[in-house]
C-alpha cells in the first residue's frame, strides 16, 4: 500500500512588530497592548521586543505578558540603528514596523500602512502621523538635511518648506522618523540596514538616503496615526548628552553624505537659528534659554561634550 506523506508548512507572517525599549517599562506595556488593540484581522503577524539593556524590569515585564512575543534582551547598551537592524534582521515579516516603546498605535494604523506599500512596490517605507501626547499632530517626515534647509531653518521658514508631513492625502517624502515607521524587509536588506555608526538621531535619514540612492522612495501616510509620547527632560544637565547626540550625528550625516565644506556651512547656520531662538526665549513664556544655547553651542561644535553614546559606552 503507498502511504502519502503530509507536509504541513506555516507562511511566513505578512507584518513584524519591531519595537525597541530602553527603560520606559509603563510605555512599552502600553505601545504592546496598542499592538493587540490595532492590529488588523486577517493579517499573519509576529511581535519582537529588543529590551536595550534597561534596570526597570522591562524584559521582566515582557517575559511575564507570555504569548508569541520575541523578547531579545541585550546585557549591554546599544544605539537605535544597530537595535533596529537587529530587529529587521531577525524579523520574518515581509514588513517591519518600527516602533519606539512609548509610540501607541490607533485603530487602522497598521492596515493603511500595509496598504500603502502594497499599492507602491518602489516605496520602502511609509510613515504614520505622528501625535504628541495631547492628540495633536507633530511632524514626521522632511526634507533630507543639507544647506538649503539649514538656510531655510536659519529665516524660521522650517516648517512650511521643509516638513513634509503634511496634507489629507498619501504622499512621497524624503525621510520619515522612525518612531512609527513600515519598512519593506526586502528594501532595508538590500541596503545593509540602518548604519550603526549613528547611535540614535539621523539614522533614520541617513537609511532613507541611501534607500533613495538605490532606487526606493518613501511615503507619507494621512491616514495611520500613532501617538508618539514626549520623554525629553527639560532639565538641561539629564538632557545635555542627547542634545550633544543630536547635533554630532546631524555633522556625521552632513559629513557622510555632503563633504566637510558643507558640513561647516550649516553648523553655522544651525548655531545662528538657535542663539537667536535663545534671545527669544529671554522673554517668551515656557522656553528654555539655557537649553537654547546648549544647542548653539553644541551645533557649532558637535565633537565636543559627553553624548549618549559615550554614556552607553562608559556604563
Amino acid at each position: 500500500m503507498l502511504q502519502r506523506r503530509i507536509i504541513v508548512t506555516t507562511l511566513p507572517p505578512a507584518l513584524s512588530y519591531c519595537v525597541v525599549n530602553t527603560n520606559g517599562r509603563d510605555y512599552l506595556l502600553a505601545c504592546l497592548a496598542a499592538i493587540e488593540r490595532t492590529h488588523p484581522a486577517g493579517v499573519e503577524r509576529e511581535i519582537l521586543v529588543l529590551d536595550n539593556a534597561s534596570d526597570d524590569g522591562s524584559a521582566e515585564a515582557v517575559r511575564a505578558l507570555g504569548g508569541e512575543i520575541r523578547l531579545i534582551a541585550l546585557e549591554r547598551r546599544t544605539g537605535k540603528a544597530e537595535n533596529d537592524s537587529t530587529l529587521m534582521r531577525e524579523a520574518e515579516g515581509r514588513y517591519c514596523l518600527l516602533l519606539n516603546e512609548d509610540s501607541e498605535l490607533r485603530p487602522g494604523a497598521a492596515a493603511a500602512l500595509i496598504a500603502a506599500l502594497d499599492a507602491d512596490p518602489k516605496a520602502a517605507a511609509a510613515t504614520a502621523q505622528l501625535l504628541d501626547s495631547g492628540g495633536d499632530p507633530v511632524p514626521s517626515a522632511w526634507r533630507f538635511p543639507g544647506v538649503g534647509t539649514a538656510a531655510i531653518g536659519a529665516l524660521f521658514l522650517h516648517r512650511r518648506f521643509t516638513v513634509q508631513s503634511v496634507g489629507g492625502e498619501t504622499r512621497r517624502v524624503d525621510w520619515a522618523q522612525s518612531s512609527a515607521l513600515m519598512v519593506r524587509r526586502e528594501a532595508a536588506a538590500a541596503v545593509g540596514y540602518m548604519d550603526p555608526t549613528f547611535f540614535v538621531y539621523y539614522d533614520e535619514c541617513d537609511f532613507a538616503k541611501r534607500l533613495a540612492e538605490a532606487g526606493w522612495h518613501s511615503l507619507y501616510v494621512p491616514g495611520a496615526q500613532a501617538v508618539h509620547h514626549d520623554q525629553l527632560s527639560t532639565d538641561l544637565a539629564k538632557g545635555l548628552p542627547r542634545i550633544v547626540e543630536f547635533h554630532r550625528n546631524r555633522d556625521l550625516y552632513m559629513r557622510k553624505h555632503h563633504g566637510p565644506f558643507a558640513a561647516m556651512t550649516v553648523r553655522v547656520l544651525t548655531a545662528w537659528t538657535y542663539a537667536v531662538r535663545a534671545l527669544a526665549a529671554t522673554v517668551l513664556p515656557n522656553r528654555s534659554p539655557r537649553i537654547m544655547w546648549a544647542h548653539a553651542r553644541q551645533a557649532l561644535f558637535p565633537g565636543r561634550g559627553e553624548s549618549l553614546r559615550d554614556r552607553a559606552s562608559a556604563a
